[in-house]
């Protein structure tokens, strides 16, 4: 392929894209008056709050900041019971499934946080629990990101998908026991893919060390928990699909679909199956858990302050500019590589163009919260996926300029880009888990969160270890880049010089395993309790005296 004619193609239709940009703005398409926007809110809810995991207080301060900026809106009747009714219907509907994933979420997130750390250390303490073939830092590295990568995460998004789609499309959940079965054979892989890697078994390719053998179970089980997506679209109530069913449905079809081409037996080999790697290790990141973390956003985030997103075509924008230009960027991590130049030619236009959904996101999310700030005094969810929202861009940006040559040329194989992954990950991804769950799982079991206060210690917690972390593990990480680059040194001095950073990583890690404990403590709390709760107790919101309050 003629890298000039492929790079020419990819700037005329960037040019395209822009023209097409600037044609939708002068014709309005970024009213900040969308009724699309407005598709999430039921008549008069405009103006009205819904923060389940606040306590009283919290909620009648966060009340009180819409209050002062939406005096227009706010409706003296608040939501009818009726709507009040179709959305306890809903939440009823989906409750047990989304229980079985936010529990199987939490225990994987242990078990991984627990791996992590143990090889965190290992970095630096290198004889420690040596004696033991499955305790070394090879097996224990892998188990940390497979538990994260298809447990943790997975779980508490799926999830919160499940929760989210009847009340988006205002319809009861659709083909619960498929997803309680999709689970089941997902997290049977998992157990079994884990447990193969600690005696040794893996596929040796980053992100798909699990054999297909077990891993097709992942692509089955997918497939099972995207259904209900299917049977709910015909049967749905809403004229106007909310854009988080955009970023949902597609994330939902798009990781079938690039676990099983990744995961083919007999088909990928060396330059090639090197390639195809990082195309999925990329991929999945950007198309399956970037696009349903944002999904939650764009719902929690104008729920919780009673005010719809700002400019709703720019979602749209987002939506399809990451759909465009994500597919292609994996290719940046082959940089030096015996691959074709023009492939990562390519992924370097195509990381460099991501900055436009992250820029359509960023500027969405800030115009949206513009005069509402002080609603993250009041809003323990707001907090999670505010602090999310801002890794997003964070990690974006800073991917977008890793995947230069000149910047890669230091970073690439240091623990810079170690400490990238987290912000994207960790920062991004597992905040807004954590926002989502702290607001569905009152809604799931019935009552509140049993001790609010552990959800401030959680989350200030693992924000401080997270900046712990991410600062020692990206300075680290450049000190060992300049020392690799430079002929004249012996390779050690690249390892010595990050002693003291990997021991900053390993304290950060220490305070994130904390506040995960926290977590998992509180939601098992809430689950025992819950259990003695009689059904017919009515859920602790959306009530119209505290929606109102």
């Amino acid at each position: 392929m003629n890298p000039t004619a492929l790079l020419l193609a990819t700037f005329i239709l960037s040019i395209v894209g822009l023209f097409a940009f600037i044609w939708s703005m002068r014709k309005g398409l970024f009213d900040a008056t969308s009724s699309g926007a407005r598709s999430i809110f039921s008549k008069d809810e405009i103006g009205q709050t819904e923060e389940p995991s606040a306590t009283a207080q919290q909620r009648r301060s966060l009340q009180g900041v819409t209050n002062a900026n939406e005096r227009d809106s706010v409706s003296q009747e608040g939501v009818s019971p009726t709507e009040i009714a179709a959305r306890e219907a809903a939440d009823r509907s989906s409750a047990l499934p989304a229980y079985v994933l936010f529990a199987c979420a939490a225990v994987w997130l242990v078990v991984a946080s627990a791996a992590g750390l143990l090889a965190s250390v290992k970095l630096h303490a290198p004889d420690l629990l040596t004696d033991t073939a499955w305790l070394t830092f090879g097996r224990l590295r892998t188990i940390h990101l497979n538990g994260v990568a298809y447990g943790w995460a997975p779980m508490g998004l799926l999830g919160l998908a499940i929760w989210l789609l009847p009340r988006l499309l205002h319809t009861p959940l659709q083909g619960g026991r498929l997803v309680i079965l999709g689970a089941a054979l997902w997290n049977g892989g998992l157990i079994a893919g884990l447990g193969g890697l600690a005696v040794g078994i893996s596929a040796g390719m980053e992100w798909l060390e699990i054999p297909w053998q077990i891993g097709s179970l992942f692509a089955i089980g997918g497939m099972l928990i995207g259904l209900p997506l299917v049977f709910m679209l015909p049967r749905r109530k809403v004229h106007h699909l909310y854009v988080s069913v955009w970023y949902m449905g597609a994330a939902l079809f798009w990781f079938p679909i690039l676990y099983i081409v990744a995961k083919i037996p007999g088909v990928h080999f060396g330059v090639e199956q090197a390639t195809m790697n990082w195309w999925y290790g990329h991929s999945v990141l950007g198309l399956f858990y970037t696009p349903m973390s944002i999904a939650i956003i764009y719902y929690l985030l104008p729920k919780i302050i009673g005010r719809p997103v700002r400019s709703y075509n720019l979602s749209l924008l987002g939506f399809w500019t990451l759909a465009f230009f994500y597919g292609q960027v994996g290719a940046h991590h082959l940089i030096g590589g015996p691959i074709p130049e023009w492939l990562i030619t390519l992924s370097i236009v195509q990381s460099v163009m991501m900055i436009i959904p992250v820029l359509a996101f960023s500027i969405n999310q800030h115009l949206t919260l513009k005069g509402y700030f002080s609603a993250l005094k009041h809003s323990p969810v707001l907090r999670f996926i505010f602090f999310g929202a801002c890794m997003y861009t964070v990690a974006s940006v800073q991917g977008s300029l890793e995947a230069l040559r000149s910047l890669n040329a230091v970073t690439h194989f240091t623990h810079f880009t170690v400490a990238h992954a987290h912000l994207g990950m960790y920062g991004f991804v597992s905040m807004v888990i954590f926002g989502g769950i702290y607001f569905a799982m009152p809604r799931v079991v019935n009552m509140p969160w049993p001790k609010p206060a552990l959800i401030s210690w959680h989350f200030w917690l693992v924000v401080a270890g997270f900046s712990i972390y991410i600062i020692t593990l990206s300075i680290g990480g450049i000190l060992q880049g300049l020392v690799l680059l430079d002929p004249a040194r012996p390779f050690m001095d690249s390892v010595a010089v990050t002693l003291p950073w990997l021991k900053g990583r390993s304290i950060g890690g220490a305070m994130m395993t904390l506040g995960h404990l926290i977590f998992a403590y509180h939601l098992a709390l809430m689950i025992i309790r819950s259990s003695s709760v009689p059904s017919s107790v009515p859920a602790p919101a959306p009530a119209p005296q505290q929606i109102t309050a």
